[in-house]
């Protein structure tokens, strides 16, 4: 059986730095191998934030961006105030990794395998295809 490939939501406050970032993927990880993220994905108002391009820039991953209308097309099972204030959408981060996950080939769907989690002012979450989803906590 294949390792899961994993795919990274990101939501993140203006002007976050790169080393921000890459400290909440890192603690969202957990037991996941930081090798098998296959893209990172973010609400399209993200699309010149430096540290998120520098962050992707830096390890090769592909980077993302799903419209307002695309995300909040996604459930949200807790809802953020600070998004919905600044962005008009209930969250970034799971949208964000579900979209990203569906759309890798093969998906027959998405789900959560980390919820969201918070990081000095990052928050993150991963998803993987339901055809990966079940492997376990250390896949090899």
């Amino acid at each position: 059986m294949s390792a899961a490939w994993l795919t990274v939501g990101i939501g993140c406050r203006l002007q976050s730095s790169e080393e921000q970032i890459e400290a909440a993927v890192r603690a969202a990880l957990g037991a996941y191998r930081f090798d098998r993220i296959r893209a990172v994905a973010s609400i399209d108002s993200k699309s010149r934030e430096a540290g998120l391009l520098d962050f992707c820039a830096r390890h090769g991953l592909p980077l993302v961006f799903f419209s307002r209308e695309q995300i909040a097309a996604v459930p949200v099972e807790t809802g953020s105030t600070a998004a919905k204030t600044h962005l008009g959408v209930d969250g970034v981060c799971e949208p964000c990794a579900l979209l990203a996950a569906a759309a890798e080939p093969a998906a027959s769907r998405a789900r959560l395998i980390v919820r969201k989690t918070i990081h000095a002012g990052v928050t993150v979450a991963i998803a993987a295809s339901a055809d990966h989803a079940n492997q376990p906590q250390n896949p090899p």
